[in-house]
Protein backbone atom coordinates (compact mmCIF):
# COMPACT_ATOMS: atom_id res chain seq x y z
CA UNK A 1 0.00 0.00 0.00
CA UNK A 2 1.34 3.25 -0.68
CA UNK A 3 1.64 5.83 1.41
CA UNK A 4 -0.11 8.76 -0.78
CA UNK A 5 -2.76 6.01 0.29
CA UNK A 6 -2.96 6.13 3.07
CA UNK A 7 -2.34 10.02 3.69
CA UNK A 8 -5.40 10.78 1.58
CA UNK A 9 -7.30 8.63 3.62
CA UNK A 10 -5.80 10.23 6.52
CA UNK A 11 -6.39 13.68 5.89
CA UNK A 12 -10.26 13.77 6.36
CA UNK A 13 -10.42 12.23 9.62
CA UNK A 14 -7.37 14.61 10.60
CA UNK A 15 -9.48 17.67 9.16
CA UNK A 16 -12.65 16.67 11.24
CA UNK A 17 -10.72 15.93 14.62
CA UNK A 18 -9.10 19.90 14.41
CA UNK A 19 -12.45 21.31 13.27
CA UNK A 20 -14.03 19.52 16.49
CA UNK A 21 -10.93 21.13 18.42
CA UNK A 22 -12.80 24.44 17.40
CA UNK A 23 -15.80 23.50 18.22
CA UNK A 24 -15.83 24.44 21.98
CA UNK A 25 -13.80 27.93 21.84
CA UNK A 26 -15.97 28.67 18.79
CA UNK A 27 -19.18 28.27 21.23
CA UNK A 28 -17.30 29.41 24.05
CA UNK A 29 -16.48 33.08 22.23
CA UNK A 30 -20.35 33.70 21.45
CA UNK A 31 -21.12 33.13 24.53
CA UNK A 32 -18.67 35.28 25.87
CA UNK A 33 -20.26 38.02 24.17
CA UNK A 34 -24.06 37.92 25.67
CA UNK A 35 -24.82 39.36 28.61
CA UNK A 36 -23.31 38.31 32.01
CA UNK A 37 -20.77 36.61 30.44
CA UNK A 38 -18.70 35.68 33.53
CA UNK A 39 -21.67 33.73 34.69
CA UNK A 40 -22.99 32.18 31.68
CA UNK A 41 -19.43 31.07 30.40
CA UNK A 42 -19.02 29.39 33.60
CA UNK A 43 -22.45 27.20 33.63
CA UNK A 44 -21.71 26.56 29.59
CA UNK A 45 -18.35 25.25 30.61
CA UNK A 46 -19.57 23.04 33.99
CA UNK A 47 -22.65 21.67 31.68
CA UNK A 48 -20.31 20.75 28.48
CA UNK A 49 -18.11 18.78 30.71
CA UNK A 50 -20.36 16.75 32.82
CA UNK A 51 -22.13 16.08 29.01
CA UNK A 52 -18.72 14.70 28.13
CA UNK A 53 -17.92 12.84 30.83
CA UNK A 54 -21.48 11.41 30.44
CA UNK A 55 -21.34 10.62 26.61
CA UNK A 56 -17.41 9.15 27.24
CA UNK A 57 -18.68 5.53 26.74
CA UNK A 58 -20.25 5.89 23.50
CA UNK A 59 -16.74 7.32 21.68
CA UNK A 60 -15.44 4.27 20.65
CA UNK A 61 -18.19 3.43 18.61
CA UNK A 62 -16.22 4.95 15.66
CA UNK A 63 -13.79 2.59 16.20
CA UNK A 64 -16.05 -0.86 16.57
CA UNK A 65 -18.06 0.43 13.02
CA UNK A 66 -14.75 0.42 11.56
CA UNK A 67 -13.42 -3.03 13.30
CA UNK A 68 -16.95 -4.80 12.95
CA UNK A 69 -19.12 -4.08 10.12
CA UNK A 70 -18.75 -6.38 7.76
CA UNK A 71 -22.42 -7.67 5.97
CA UNK A 72 -25.91 -7.60 7.31
CA UNK A 73 -25.34 -9.50 10.26
CA UNK A 74 -23.07 -7.55 12.03
CA UNK A 75 -24.35 -4.43 11.12
CA UNK A 76 -27.69 -5.21 12.58
CA UNK A 77 -26.23 -6.87 15.77
CA UNK A 78 -23.40 -3.65 16.33
CA UNK A 79 -26.38 -1.41 15.56
CA UNK A 80 -28.52 -2.83 18.48
CA UNK A 81 -25.57 -2.66 20.53
CA UNK A 82 -25.40 1.27 19.79
CA UNK A 83 -29.24 1.62 20.40
CA UNK A 84 -28.86 -0.14 23.92
CA UNK A 85 -25.80 1.87 24.56
CA UNK A 86 -27.22 5.29 23.61
CA UNK A 87 -30.16 4.45 25.40
CA UNK A 88 -28.41 3.81 29.05
CA UNK A 89 -25.95 7.52 28.66
CA UNK A 90 -29.35 9.20 27.75
CA UNK A 91 -30.62 7.67 31.12
CA UNK A 92 -27.38 8.99 32.90
CA UNK A 93 -28.17 12.30 31.34
CA UNK A 94 -31.67 12.32 32.05
CA UNK A 95 -31.03 11.35 35.64
CA UNK A 96 -28.14 13.98 35.88
CA UNK A 97 -30.62 16.79 35.29
CA UNK A 98 -33.49 15.92 37.72
CA UNK A 99 -33.21 19.40 39.38
CA UNK A 100 -32.10 17.35 43.18
CA UNK A 101 -29.43 15.31 41.39
CA UNK A 102 -27.85 18.19 39.98
CA UNK A 103 -28.44 20.76 42.46
CA UNK A 104 -26.34 18.20 44.63
CA UNK A 105 -23.57 17.92 41.64
CA UNK A 106 -23.52 21.58 41.10
CA UNK A 107 -23.62 22.98 44.53
CA UNK A 108 -22.35 20.64 46.33
CA UNK A 109 -19.91 19.00 44.49
CA UNK A 110 -18.50 21.50 41.97
CA UNK A 111 -19.07 24.66 44.61
CA UNK A 112 -21.45 26.58 42.06
CA UNK A 113 -23.60 29.42 43.82
CA UNK A 114 -26.72 28.61 43.07
CA UNK A 115 -27.25 31.30 40.25
CA UNK A 116 -25.12 29.60 37.89
CA UNK A 117 -25.85 26.02 39.14
CA UNK A 118 -29.08 27.34 37.97
CA UNK A 119 -28.23 28.16 34.51
CA UNK A 120 -25.91 24.89 34.09
CA UNK A 121 -28.97 22.79 35.37
CA UNK A 122 -30.89 24.34 32.55
CA UNK A 123 -28.10 23.50 30.11
CA UNK A 124 -27.44 20.02 30.94
CA UNK A 125 -31.11 19.37 30.63
CA UNK A 126 -31.57 20.82 26.77
CA UNK A 127 -28.23 18.68 25.87
CA UNK A 128 -30.34 15.42 27.54
CA UNK A 129 -30.24 14.33 23.79
CA UNK A 130 -26.66 15.18 22.78
CA UNK A 131 -24.94 12.18 24.17
CA UNK A 132 -26.81 10.00 21.82
CA UNK A 133 -27.32 11.91 18.92
CA UNK A 134 -22.73 11.23 19.17
CA UNK A 135 -23.31 7.60 19.39
CA UNK A 136 -25.81 7.24 16.74
CA UNK A 137 -23.21 9.67 14.30
CA UNK A 138 -20.30 7.58 15.63
CA UNK A 139 -21.75 4.40 14.32
CA UNK A 140 -22.39 5.33 11.37
CA UNK A 141 -19.14 7.39 10.65
CA UNK A 142 -17.75 4.04 11.48
CA UNK A 143 -19.66 2.29 8.54
CA UNK A 144 -18.66 5.21 6.20
CA UNK A 145 -14.69 4.64 7.60
CA UNK A 146 -14.91 1.23 6.95
CA UNK A 147 -15.68 1.38 3.30
CA UNK A 148 -12.87 3.94 2.77
CA UNK A 149 -15.64 7.03 2.32
CA UNK A 150 -13.49 9.24 4.95
CA UNK A 151 -14.34 12.70 2.96
CA UNK A 152 -18.02 11.90 4.18
CA UNK A 153 -16.76 12.26 7.38
CA UNK A 154 -15.52 15.54 7.00
CA UNK A 155 -18.59 17.04 5.37
CA UNK A 156 -20.57 15.91 8.37
CA UNK A 157 -18.34 17.88 10.36
CA UNK A 158 -18.38 21.03 8.14
CA UNK A 159 -22.38 20.65 8.32
CA UNK A 160 -21.87 20.35 12.07
CA UNK A 161 -20.08 23.50 12.07
CA UNK A 162 -22.38 25.20 9.45
CA UNK A 163 -25.72 24.37 11.67
CA UNK A 164 -24.24 25.49 15.31
CA UNK A 165 -22.99 28.81 13.76
CA UNK A 166 -26.20 29.43 12.12
CA UNK A 167 -28.37 28.43 15.34
CA UNK A 168 -26.58 30.91 17.40
CA UNK A 169 -26.57 33.29 15.65
CA UNK A 170 -30.28 32.98 14.67
CA UNK A 171 -31.16 32.97 19.03
CA UNK A 172 -28.51 35.66 19.88
CA UNK A 173 -30.26 37.92 17.77
CA UNK A 174 -33.86 36.63 18.27
CA UNK A 175 -34.10 35.60 21.94
CA UNK A 176 -33.75 36.33 25.16
CA UNK A 177 -31.65 33.24 26.26
CA UNK A 178 -28.78 32.98 28.92
CA UNK A 179 -25.69 32.34 26.93
CA UNK A 180 -25.49 29.34 28.62
CA UNK A 181 -28.32 27.79 27.26
CA UNK A 182 -28.01 29.47 23.73
CA UNK A 183 -24.58 27.28 23.71
CA UNK A 184 -26.20 23.83 24.58
CA UNK A 185 -28.78 24.59 22.09
CA UNK A 186 -26.56 25.59 19.17
CA UNK A 187 -24.06 22.11 20.50
CA UNK A 188 -27.27 19.97 20.05
CA UNK A 189 -28.60 21.18 17.17
CA UNK A 190 -25.07 21.10 15.01
CA UNK A 191 -24.35 17.07 16.83
CA UNK A 192 -28.04 16.13 15.31
CA UNK A 193 -27.76 17.93 12.13
CA UNK A 194 -24.23 15.78 11.98
CA UNK A 195 -25.96 12.49 12.69
CA UNK A 196 -28.85 12.90 10.64
CA UNK A 197 -26.05 13.64 7.73
CA UNK A 198 -23.88 10.93 8.60
CA UNK A 199 -27.02 8.46 8.39
CA UNK A 200 -28.33 9.96 4.74
CA UNK A 201 -24.44 9.49 3.57
CA UNK A 202 -23.90 5.78 4.91
CA UNK A 203 -27.51 5.35 3.07
CA UNK A 204 -25.84 3.30 0.00
CA UNK A 205 -23.75 1.82 2.31
CA UNK A 206 -26.35 0.65 4.34
CA UNK A 207 -28.90 -1.21 1.89
CA UNK A 208 -25.59 -2.78 -0.02
CA UNK A 209 -24.74 -4.16 3.63
CA UNK A 210 -28.78 -5.68 4.00
CA UNK A 211 -27.34 -7.63 0.27
CA UNK A 212 -24.60 -8.49 1.33
CA UNK A 213 -23.72 -12.27 3.64
CA UNK A 214 -20.81 -11.77 6.20
CA UNK A 215 -17.38 -12.17 4.83
CA UNK A 216 -16.52 -14.92 7.18
CA UNK A 217 -18.04 -17.10 9.98
CA UNK A 218 -15.90 -14.83 12.58
CA UNK A 219 -17.66 -11.81 11.65
CA UNK A 220 -21.07 -13.01 13.23
CA UNK A 221 -21.41 -11.52 16.15
CA UNK A 222 -23.65 -11.65 19.62
CA UNK A 223 -24.55 -9.24 21.67
CA UNK A 224 -22.41 -10.69 24.28
CA UNK A 225 -19.74 -10.43 22.14
CA UNK A 226 -19.86 -6.98 20.71
CA UNK A 227 -19.95 -6.50 25.02
CA UNK A 228 -16.92 -7.93 25.53
CA UNK A 229 -15.11 -6.42 22.60
CA UNK A 230 -16.58 -3.00 23.44
CA UNK A 231 -16.51 -2.32 27.32
CA UNK A 232 -12.81 -1.98 27.50
CA UNK A 233 -13.11 0.32 24.88
CA UNK A 234 -15.82 1.94 26.59
CA UNK A 235 -13.16 1.79 30.04
CA UNK A 236 -10.16 3.28 28.14
CA UNK A 237 -12.45 6.25 27.26
CA UNK A 238 -13.92 6.67 30.96
CA UNK A 239 -10.05 6.56 32.06
CA UNK A 240 -8.72 8.66 29.34
CA UNK A 241 -11.87 11.20 30.15
CA UNK A 242 -10.51 11.41 33.97
CA UNK A 243 -6.88 12.27 32.90
CA UNK A 244 -7.26 16.17 32.44
CA UNK A 245 -8.91 16.62 35.89
CA UNK A 246 -6.33 14.83 37.27
CA UNK A 247 -3.64 17.32 35.94
CA UNK A 248 -5.81 20.06 36.93
CA UNK A 249 -5.83 18.83 40.48
CA UNK A 250 -2.25 18.50 40.38
CA UNK A 251 -1.73 22.02 38.95
CA UNK A 252 -2.88 23.60 41.72
CA UNK A 253 -0.38 22.07 43.92
CA UNK A 254 3.14 22.89 42.09
CA UNK A 255 4.99 26.29 42.28
CA UNK A 256 2.68 29.30 40.48
CA UNK A 257 -0.46 27.54 40.64
CA UNK A 258 -2.59 30.61 39.40
CA UNK A 259 -0.47 30.98 36.47
CA UNK A 260 -0.29 27.41 35.57
CA UNK A 261 -4.08 27.03 35.59
CA UNK A 262 -4.61 29.92 33.82
CA UNK A 263 -1.87 28.97 30.90
CA UNK A 264 -2.52 25.48 31.06
CA UNK A 265 -5.81 25.37 28.42
CA UNK A 266 -3.74 27.66 26.20
CA UNK A 267 -0.90 25.42 26.68
CA UNK A 268 -2.87 22.10 25.98
CA UNK A 269 -5.11 23.68 22.65
CA UNK A 270 -1.77 24.45 21.04
CA UNK A 271 -0.41 20.86 21.87
CA UNK A 272 -3.99 19.61 20.34
CA UNK A 273 -3.76 21.24 17.08
CA UNK A 274 -0.86 18.97 16.41
CA UNK A 275 -1.79 15.97 17.84
CA UNK A 276 -5.44 15.62 16.70
CA UNK A 277 -4.22 14.01 13.44
CA UNK A 278 -2.91 11.68 15.76
CA UNK A 279 -6.48 10.48 17.34
CA UNK A 280 -7.79 10.16 13.95
CA UNK A 281 -5.19 7.63 13.09
CA UNK A 282 -6.67 4.73 14.93
CA UNK A 283 -8.94 4.76 12.76
CA UNK A 284 -6.77 4.43 9.68
CA UNK A 285 -4.68 1.25 11.26
CA UNK A 286 -8.17 -0.37 11.54
CA UNK A 287 -9.61 0.38 8.44
CA UNK A 288 -6.23 0.01 6.12
CA UNK A 289 -3.58 -2.27 8.38
CA UNK A 290 -5.65 -5.73 6.84
CA UNK A 291 -7.18 -8.74 8.75
CA UNK A 292 -3.62 -10.62 8.69
CA UNK A 293 -1.53 -7.11 9.32
CA UNK A 294 -0.56 -7.81 5.81
CA UNK A 295 -0.69 -3.91 5.47
CA UNK A 296 0.56 -2.83 9.08
CA UNK A 297 4.23 -2.04 8.15
CA UNK A 298 3.55 0.45 5.80
CA UNK A 299 0.58 2.21 8.19
CA UNK A 300 3.10 1.84 10.52
CA UNK A 301 5.67 3.89 8.45
CA UNK A 302 2.60 6.48 7.48
CA UNK A 303 2.00 7.26 11.28
CA UNK A 304 5.78 7.28 12.21
CA UNK A 305 6.62 9.79 9.20
CA UNK A 306 3.31 11.85 10.03
CA UNK A 307 3.94 11.73 13.83
CA UNK A 308 7.58 13.06 13.54
CA UNK A 309 6.35 15.99 11.13
CA UNK A 310 3.80 16.83 13.54
CA UNK A 311 6.42 17.28 16.72
CA UNK A 312 8.65 18.97 14.17
CA UNK A 313 5.49 21.30 13.54
CA UNK A 314 5.24 21.73 17.13
CA UNK A 315 8.86 22.37 17.95
CA UNK A 316 8.70 25.46 15.50
CA UNK A 317 6.23 26.95 17.43
CA UNK A 318 7.58 26.21 20.84
CA UNK A 319 11.72 27.09 19.78
CA UNK A 320 11.07 29.78 17.81
CA UNK A 321 9.72 33.38 18.15
CA UNK A 322 6.66 32.34 17.12
CA UNK A 323 6.09 30.77 20.36
CA UNK A 324 5.96 34.64 21.40
CA UNK A 325 3.27 35.13 18.16
CA UNK A 326 1.10 32.37 19.50
CA UNK A 327 0.85 33.28 22.96
CA UNK A 328 0.46 36.68 23.57
CA UNK A 329 -0.54 37.67 19.80
CA UNK A 330 -2.85 35.14 18.99
CA UNK A 331 -3.87 33.85 22.34
CA UNK A 332 -3.72 37.07 24.15
CA UNK A 333 -1.35 36.10 27.08
CA UNK A 334 0.51 38.52 28.93
CA UNK A 335 3.77 38.69 28.73
CA UNK A 336 4.39 37.51 32.39
CA UNK A 337 1.94 34.83 31.92
CA UNK A 338 3.42 33.41 28.97
CA UNK A 339 6.14 33.20 30.66
CA UNK A 340 4.84 30.63 31.92
CA UNK A 341 3.85 28.55 28.90
CA UNK A 342 7.13 28.45 27.17
CA UNK A 343 8.75 25.10 29.09
CA UNK A 344 5.19 23.17 29.06
CA UNK A 345 4.98 23.69 25.46
CA UNK A 346 8.56 23.01 24.57
CA UNK A 347 7.85 19.76 27.08
CA UNK A 348 5.07 18.44 25.11
CA UNK A 349 7.23 18.32 21.83
CA UNK A 350 7.11 14.62 21.70
CA UNK A 351 3.31 14.32 22.04
CA UNK A 352 2.28 14.34 18.61
CA UNK A 353 4.46 11.58 17.54
CA UNK A 354 3.62 9.60 20.71
CA UNK A 355 -0.19 10.06 19.31
CA UNK A 356 0.40 8.85 16.01
CA UNK A 357 2.57 5.82 17.59
CA UNK A 358 -0.28 5.20 20.19
CA UNK A 359 -2.80 5.32 17.96
CA UNK A 360 -1.46 2.63 15.35
CA UNK A 361 -0.99 0.45 18.13
CA UNK A 362 -4.52 0.82 19.22
CA UNK A 363 -5.34 -0.55 16.30
CA UNK A 364 -3.44 -3.37 16.23
CA UNK A 365 -5.31 -4.77 19.16
CA UNK A 366 -8.68 -4.06 18.01
CA UNK A 367 -8.78 -5.60 14.61
CA UNK A 368 -7.40 -8.87 16.98
CA UNK A 369 -10.29 -8.29 19.20
CA UNK A 370 -8.32 -8.10 22.22
CA UNK A 371 -9.43 -4.48 23.30
CA UNK A 372 -8.31 -5.20 26.99
CA UNK A 373 -4.99 -4.56 25.99
CA UNK A 374 -5.47 -1.09 25.45
CA UNK A 375 -7.51 -0.31 28.43
CA UNK A 376 -4.35 -1.99 30.82
CA UNK A 377 -2.45 0.47 28.52
CA UNK A 378 -4.57 3.64 29.65
CA UNK A 379 -4.63 2.17 33.11
CA UNK A 380 -0.32 2.43 32.92
CA UNK A 381 -0.65 6.00 31.65
CA UNK A 382 -3.21 7.62 34.11
CA UNK A 383 -0.44 5.59 36.85
CA UNK A 384 2.76 6.86 35.11
CA UNK A 385 0.74 10.40 35.20
CA UNK A 386 -0.49 9.98 38.57
CA UNK A 387 3.40 9.27 39.71
CA UNK A 388 5.43 11.63 37.71
CA UNK A 389 2.90 14.61 38.51
CA UNK A 390 2.96 14.14 42.70
CA UNK A 391 7.00 13.42 41.90
CA UNK A 392 7.54 16.76 39.61
CA UNK A 393 5.18 19.20 42.26
CA UNK A 394 6.02 17.40 45.54
CA UNK A 395 9.94 16.53 46.49
CA UNK A 396 10.75 18.64 42.73
CA UNK A 397 8.50 21.39 43.69
CA UNK A 398 8.48 22.34 39.72
CA UNK A 399 6.01 25.11 38.71
CA UNK A 400 2.46 23.35 38.16
CA UNK A 401 2.20 23.72 34.40
CA UNK A 402 5.95 22.28 33.62
CA UNK A 403 5.04 19.39 35.76
CA UNK A 404 1.91 18.65 34.47
CA UNK A 405 3.53 18.67 30.92
CA UNK A 406 6.22 16.67 32.17
CA UNK A 407 3.53 13.87 33.71
CA UNK A 408 1.66 14.04 30.32
CA UNK A 409 4.90 13.26 28.68
CA UNK A 410 5.67 10.12 31.25
CA UNK A 411 2.52 8.69 31.29
CA UNK A 412 2.18 8.49 27.19
CA UNK A 413 5.26 7.28 27.17
CA UNK A 414 4.38 4.17 29.32
CA UNK A 415 1.34 3.40 27.11
CA UNK A 416 3.27 3.22 23.96
CA UNK A 417 6.23 1.24 25.88
CA UNK A 418 3.56 -1.17 27.38
CA UNK A 419 1.64 -1.91 24.00
CA UNK A 420 5.23 -2.02 22.18
CA UNK A 421 6.29 -4.92 24.40
CA UNK A 422 2.94 -6.14 24.53
CA UNK A 423 3.20 -6.57 20.64
CA UNK A 424 6.83 -7.66 20.15
CA UNK A 425 5.67 -10.42 22.85
CA UNK A 426 3.21 -11.58 21.20
CA UNK A 427 5.26 -12.02 18.10
CA UNK A 428 7.73 -14.04 19.72
CA UNK A 429 4.90 -16.15 21.18
CA UNK A 430 3.33 -17.01 17.77
CA UNK A 431 7.08 -17.31 15.95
Amino acid sequence: MRLRTIVVFWLPLAATWLMMAVEGPYIAAIVARMPYAAASLAAYGVATALAWRVESPIMMLLSAGTALVHGRESYLALRRFTFLLNALVTAGMAILAVPPVFRFVGETLIGLPPDISHIAWISTAIMIPWPAAIGYRRFYQGVLVRHHLTRRVAYGTVIRLTTMSITAGVLAFTTPLPGAALGAIALLSGVIAEAVASRWMADAIVKALMQQEEVSAGSLLSMREIARFYFPLALTSMLAMALGPLVTFGLGRGRAPLESLAVWPVVQAAAFIFRSGGMAFQEVGIALSGADDENAPQVRRAATLLGVLSSLGLAVVAFTPLEAVWFQRVTGLTPHLASFAIWPIRLLVLLPALEYMLSFQRSHWIVARRTRVITMATTIEGVGLALALFVTVGPLHMVGAAGGAVAMLIGRLAANAFLFLRSRSRIESAA
